[in-house]
Parts: C-alpha cells; sequence; structure tokens
C-alpha cells in the first residue's frame, strides 16, 4: 500500500490542524495505521494508531485528549485531528500502515510509509 500525508502547516500554540494520509494500492481496510513524528535532533516517535474499521485507536500520553485519529475506509484515508497544539508539538508527522494492531510503537512493525508533512508550531 502507498501512503502519501498531507495538510501540515503551521499553526499558533493552541490552534489545530488535520493532517491526512491517503491509501492507494491495496485494499486499505486490511491495514492498521499509526502516526508517527520526529522533532528536530529528535528520534521519530508513535503518536497514534487505528484499528481496521476506527473501532479502537491508541495514543501517546503525550497527544492523548488533545489528538484524535480516525479513518474513512471509503475514501481509503485516515486522519489526524490535532487540537490544543503546543509548541513542542512542531515536528514531521508520518503516517505508516501494518497488517496487525500490536505494538503499535514498534516503528519496525510498520512495513509501509508515507513521507513526512511539516508542522510547526509557534508560541
Amino acid at each position: 500500500v502507498q501512503l502519501q500525508a498531507s495538510g501540515g502547516g503551521l499553526a499558533q500554540a493552541g490552534g489545530s490542524l488535520r493532517l491526512s494520509c491517503a491509501a492507494s494500492g491495496r485494499t486499505f481496510s486490511n491495514y492498521v495505521v499509526g502516526w508517527f513524528r520526529q522533532a528536530p535532533g529528535k528520534e521519530r516517535e508513535f503518536v497514534a494508531g487505528i484499528n481496521w474499521g476506527g473501532d479502537v485507536t491508541y495514543y501517546a500520553d503525550s497527544v492523548k485528549g488533545r489528538f484524535t485519529i480516525s479513518r474513512d475506509n471509503a475514501k481509503n484515508t485516515a486522519y489526524l485531528q490535532m487540537n490544543s497544539l503546543k509548541p513542542e508539538d512542531t515536528a514531521v508527522y508520518f503516517c505508516a500502515a501494518k497488517r496487525f494492531p500490536d505494538s503499535w510503537s514498534l516503528q519496525k512493525q510498520y512495513p509501509y510509509w508515507g513521507q513526512g508533512t511539516q508542522v510547526t508550531v509557534s508560541s
């Protein structure tokens, strides 16, 4: 499956952005999706994950209550709604896909990755 992330940009602290991850090539609903991010000088980290049907989600503690992951299988797209943004949310955000919803944060288990989209939050 091919993935393309979009929707990044510049936001003020307290603001919102919505990222999209458009999939093509294979049956999107057969894959679970994860969002990751990499801040300057830091390792890439897990942000959120969603299962095939969208009824099970999982979040990193740092974004819980502020970010919401969702998906629309009819549109072959997953989303990351980011509210109450903080400067520390500044990073390049990546979406990734794999077959099964275990070990959400293990990046090596995701064979499919989109290109990143830059999110910058100003204070």
